[in-house]
């Protein structure tokens, strides 16, 4: 899993309350297991007509936010079913944060796991960036995970709380594989024990 750090990136604002797991991701795209190649579903009933085509008018398809990595969404993104399809998606098509005042809570969590921060805001500082990203690829949102801040191209800076070992997952790149990896030396030290020990098994 890739570190999150810092992140200075184009915003697309989505102000629909109640994004659901399924809108983010369609059911037909949960046969594959891999983590790649979901970004093309990103959001699809709203970013395709039944023709395939690109709906011009969806902010996603807009110029200005092709290349987004933030996303400035309304209140309880990630509601609905727990597939972890959904931050794949995400990441896949660019997006590294997104900030909302609330999300579902298994959404949420799986977001950490897959190299995706959701930071949760006031309303009021979820409007101000939400208008700032309405302006397009000029304005810029900045995102500092280790200062917990997140600051509007006007200069404004929101602070924001997260749970330190989640913080410390982020910043290190590590899901729950890499976790265990980092107990490698003592996993090998009680195996080797183990062996000797109960040689039978």
């Amino acid at each position: 899993m890739d570190k999150f750090t810092t992140l200075t990136g184009i915003a697309a604002p989505l102000p629909l309350v109640n994004i659901d797991t399924d809108m983010i991701i369609p059911k037909q795209y949960l046969k594959t297991i891999q983590r790649t190649g979901l970004g093309k579903g990103l959001f699809d009933e709203m970013r395709y007509d039944d023709q395939g085509n690109e709906i011009a008018d969806f902010v996603l398809n807009q110029p200005a936010y092709r290349n987004a990595e933030i996303l400035v969404a309304g209140d309880n993104f990630g509601c609905g079913s727990s597939r972890e399809h959904a931050p794949w998606a995400l990441l896949d098509f660019g997006i590294r944060c997104v900030i909302s005042t609330s999300f579902a809570d298994i959404f949420y969590n799986n977001c950490f796991k897959n190299g995706v921060l959701p930071v949760v805001l006031p309303q009021e500082a979820v409007d101000h960036l939400m208008e700032d990203a309405r302006k397009g690829a000029n304005a810029r949102i900045s995102v500092d995970l280790e200062a917990q801040t997140v600051s509007a191209s006007d200069g404004t800076v929101f602070g924001f709380e997260i749970d330190p070992f989640k913080k410390h997952c982020l910043l290190n790149g590590l899901d729950d594989i890499g976790l265990t990896l980092e107990k490698v030396s003592a996993i090998d030290v009680f195996e080797a024990q183990a062996k000797t020990q109960y040689p039978w098994v």
